[in-house]
């Protein structure tokens, strides 16, 4: 049994994966946000509550007294972002922060969100492996391509795993009302299917230092290989966009 630390647990992806990991775990949990209002039911005997702003470095290494695992889900999530307003403080900050406070509080393990944006640039035919090179096609892009270069630097220079997910098009088909597109399809991630993801993460053993796992669904399209990600965490995707969908091919 671990103390994970979750941050961002307030957003919609952190909701789903308390809940899940809560519900599928014998860990016990810190979960951390800007505001913890809405995971108020989610505290127990199993998890206490973090009022967290990841800019402040003091009080994330308040947050991470007593941590095993950390979950690094916090920051500006919009590829629309403002550097200087948003971008700095929550995701380059933020980032540094985390690792930085891991470190100091000898966490043995740190799982960092990072996002197809960081090779969202390159054409829509090309499926992009953790050797790709990164692309960003936007500032957002970029401040996650510094999340996987401070997780790299941390698990080569001072001695700390940590795994960089690259989560795609991240959505609950059952509540979206919005169609994607078929950039969006190939992208898909089902909360299923990422919950499921970062427990074989939690599970694995003999993982490099530092890697890259591309968190997309089992779509009839892939635009993130999952042979890497297959082979390192035992990654079982479920969901199908295109399935989802109802998209027929024909001859």
């Amino acid at each position: 049994m671990s103390k994970i630390l979750i941050t961002g647990a307030a957003g919609k992806i952190g909701r789903n994966l308390s809940r899940s990991l809560k519900a599928n775990t014998e860990h016990v949990f810190r979960l951390a946000d800007l505001n913890t209002t809405e995971l108020n039911h989610l505290k127990d005997v199993t998890s206490d509550l973090v009022d967290l702003n990841v800019a402040d470095l003091s009080a994330c290494k308040k947050a991470c007294e007593g941590v095993d695992i950390v979950i690094h889900l916090a920051g500006d999530p919009s590829p629309d972002a403002d550097f200087y307003h948003s971008l700095l403080e929550n995701n380059i900050k933020g980032t540094y922060n985390i690792f930085r406070a891991a470190k100091d509080n000898q966490v043995s393990k740190v799982i960092v969100a990072s996002s197809a944006q960081v090779v969202e640039g390159h054409p829509l035919d090309y499926q992009s492996n953790s050797h790709s090179p990164i692309r960003p096609k936007n500032m957002y892009g970029v401040s996650k391509s510094f999340a996987e270069a401070v997780a790299s630097y941390f698990a080569y220079s001072e001695g700390m795993q940590a795994i960089a997910i690259r989560i795609a098009a991240y959505d609950d088909f059952k509540s979206s009302k919005e169609p994607m597109s078929a950039r969006d399809m190939s992208a898909y991630i089902s909360p299923e299917d990422f919950n499921h993801l970062i427990i074989q993460t939690l599970n694995a053993k003999h993982l490099p230092p530092f890697c890259i796992l591309n968190g997309v669904s089992n779509n009839r399209f892939k635009r993130l290989s999952l042979e890497e990600t297959k082979e390192l965490v035992g990654y079982n995707p479920q969901s199908d966009a295109f399935e989802l969908c109802q998209i027929e091919l024909f001859d």
